[in-house]
């Protein structure tokens, strides 16, 4: 059985491998194919949703009053906008391709301005005062402000130079000496790019940038005709439109429309929108976190493999019976390091768990680095991410299986369920907690109560049974080979020194790691917190490699110290320190926390620190595993090369 276990693993590899492979060659991701537009054809500008960094709260785009088109129709949302809080829906603005538009008047019913009640007014001002952001879509594209910057400081205005910067979506309103005032007209600027045809065809356009400038603009400085049309006044005589949130308010909201030509290709019109940080700085961090982790690598490497090799060369003589009574180090411990720890039940889970985020962050970011899990793929990250954890149950549980027998174990039914429920099971009632809290609230990012249950069907239709077929046949497979044999009396463990205190070495352990994603971790936290697109994952598959070397040798150099002590209790110990560098990932999100983001409420700075703490006991999970699994090679390797009498 354990044969036919293992050639379904690898018939999954393969296929998986297959269909990456044939999915890059043979079709379109999914919403990423190009549209062919002719003249006057409909472009269809949709909303996504409301977002604030210092909220963290998405809210829809009809949770305030903006106007509305006759049928109000939400698309259907994959598993990753749904979690994502992105609630797509249809707008009344009507644009067409290749075709300008001054000025229009947006739901101008019987010849009067929209009304705005006390308590709409006073929700717009508070949204305001929060600084969201309004997120629309048209052909898949992101809306962006423009952002102009003088690069220089040159006194001469003529040598100066912009720096173009594109910020995501657009400001709601602004707010001057503590009155708010609201971006009611919309400037769009639209990009096409003219493909090319044969002759006598219809010209084909395609859509390669989206760009809004907002603009408030007050009631009585537009005039508007019979047909709504309205025509824009001077900005230098205008004055903008504001929200008094303590009265009702009269307003007008307008768009309009222009197109532009452009050099851009349809495959390349996402770069803008993907380049808005300095990828220079990214660049020559990366680099040099690559080169400092390769040569301390290096460096312990060379140390750890020299000092091996004199230790297995003296434990090896044939020397008289009065020196084998003096040796000392490692070796002393070779009838106790092998000894089950406390718990083996807990730890195999928690292994297993760690085997699965490891199989799932693999997976996704090699796909993602193929382009598959672009940004323009909305919600395939998440939604891809969530299904490879429940199918890669299988092997977490063959792995926390195997283990937990080595380690003694007989009960493998509770132990196949402890795996399949222990970390799933944190994750659940963290973010269901959260959960309420953000239903109070009434925001598009709380997971509706049908998603829900399709989570939990998931977990337990799907993960739960691939864990319990891993773990059977884990456990049926033979244990971990172990080159010794342990006593029956445990030995003596001497007094241990200062520096070897379990809390010493995860400060000590976790530095090399920590520095080698130092940098990643930051882009990271900025596409998450600050609603940026993450897109550099060639970066992060190296960042990846690097975290597993680092995190393996940090983990063989802190358990040959604790050997050479003579202190055997290796399991649980390795497994702890190795995942060190999640503390310093704490510590940099509430440094993060402190000075890069304007949280200052209660419900967002609770979000904050419930999802940090995901990502960090994940972290811990990923890089401890890691560690472990080095540690125990590394165990067996170094007592299978010794004389043991």
């Amino acid at each position: 059985m354990v044969v036919v276990l293992e050639k379904l693993i690898w018939c999954l590899v393969w296929s998986l491998t297959l269909l990456i492979l044939h999915g890059v060659s043979s079709f379109y991701v999914p919403g990423v194919a190009p549209i062919n537009f002719h003249q006057n054809d409909p472009v269809e500008i949709k909303a996504v949703k409301l977002t604030s960094s210092r909220t963290q709260l998405p809210y829809e785009y009809y949770s305030l009053p903006f106007c509305q088109p006759d049928k109000i129709t939400y698309k259907a949302e994959n598993l990753g906008e749904v979690l994502r809080g992105d609630r797509i829906v249809n707008t009344p603005f009507k644009v067409l391709m290749h075709s300008d538009k001054k000025c229009e008047v947006l739901c101008y019913k019987s010849g009067k301005p929209s009304s705005l009640s006390v308590q709409q007014s006073k929700l717009i001002a508070e949204r305001i005062r929060e600084d969201y952001y309004i997120h629309l879509i048209a052909d898949n594209l992101p809306v962006a402000t423009r952002l102009e910057l003088y690069s220089s400081r040159d006194d001469d205005e003529k040598k100066k130079e912009k720096d173009v910067h594109f910020e995501h979506g657009y400001r709601l309103g602004f707010m001057d000496n503590n009155r708010f005032y609201l971006h009611n007209h919309l400037s769009f600027l639209l990009h096409y790019h003219h493909e090319d045809v044969e002759e006598n065809q219809e010209d084909v356009y395609r859509v390669v940038r989206f760009e809004v400038i907002p603009q408030s603009i007050r009631l009585e400085d537009l005039k508007i005709d019979e047909k709504g049309a309205c025509t824009l006044p001077d900005p230098a005589s205008s004055a903008p439109q504001e929200i008094d949130s303590t009265r009702e308010n009269q307003l007008l909201f307008t768009y309009s429309v222009q197109w532009q030509e452009s050099n851009i290709k349809w495959a390349s019109r996402w770069d803008t929108y993907l380049t808005m940080s300095d990828v220079q700085i990214h660049w020559f961090s990366i680099i040099n976190s690559v080169v400092v982790v390769f040569f301390l690598s290096g460096i312990l490497s060379m140390i750890i493999i020299r000092t091996l090799r004199k230790d297995i060369a003296n434990y090896n003589k044939e020397d008289d019976i009065e020196d084998t009574m003096e040796e000392s180090g490692w070796k002393l411990v070779h009838g106790d390091v092998f000894r089950p720890p406390q718990y083996p039940m807990i730890l195999s889970s928690l292994l297993g768990s760690g085997i699965q985020l490891f199989c799932m962050v693999l997976i996704v970011i090699f796909v993602a680095m193929l382009g598959m899990l672009s940004p323009s793929s909305r919600g395939a990250l998440m939604t891809t991410a969530c299904f490879l954890f429940m199918f890669m149950g299988v092997f977490g549980g063959f792995f926390a299986g195997r283990l937990y027998r080595t380690l003694k174990g007989h009960r493998w039914r509770k132990g196949a369920f402890c795996t399949a429920t222990l970390y799933p099971g944190v994750v659940f009632g963290i973010c269901f907690i959260l959960n309420c809290f953000i239903w109070g609230k009434h925001s598009s990012g709380a997971v509706p109560f049908p998603t829900m249950v399709a989570l939990l069907c998931m977990w337990f239709g799907i993960s739960l049974p691939l864990v319990y077929l891993g773990y059977y046949f884990g456990f049926r497979k033979q244990p971990y080979d172990n080159p010794v044999r342990t006593n029956q009396i445990p030995r003596q463990i001497p007094e241990q020194r200062w520096y070897m205190n379990r809390f010493i070495g995860i400060l000590m352990a976790g530095i090399l790691p920590f520095g080698a994603m130092f940098i990643e971790l930051f882009f990271i936290f900025s596409a998450i917190w600050e609603n940026q697109f993450y897109y550099l994952f060639g970066f992060l598959f190296l960042v990846f490699i690097i975290l597993v070397v680092s995190c393996s040798q940090i983990s063989i150099v802190m358990v040959y110290f604790q050997l050479c002590a003579e202190d055997y209790r290796w399991w649980w110990r390795t497994f702890l320190v190795s995942g060190g560098s999640a503390f310093y990932v704490l510590i940099y999100a509430i440094f993060y926390f402190v000075n890069k983001l304007d949280i200052v409420e209660f419900i967002p700075s609770l979000l904050y620190f419930g999802y940090t703490t995901l990502m960090v006991l994940s972290f811990w999970l990923l890089t401890g595993t890691i560690g472990f699994y080095a540690a125990y090679m590394f165990i067996r390797k170094i007592y299978a090369a010794v004389k043991i009498d």
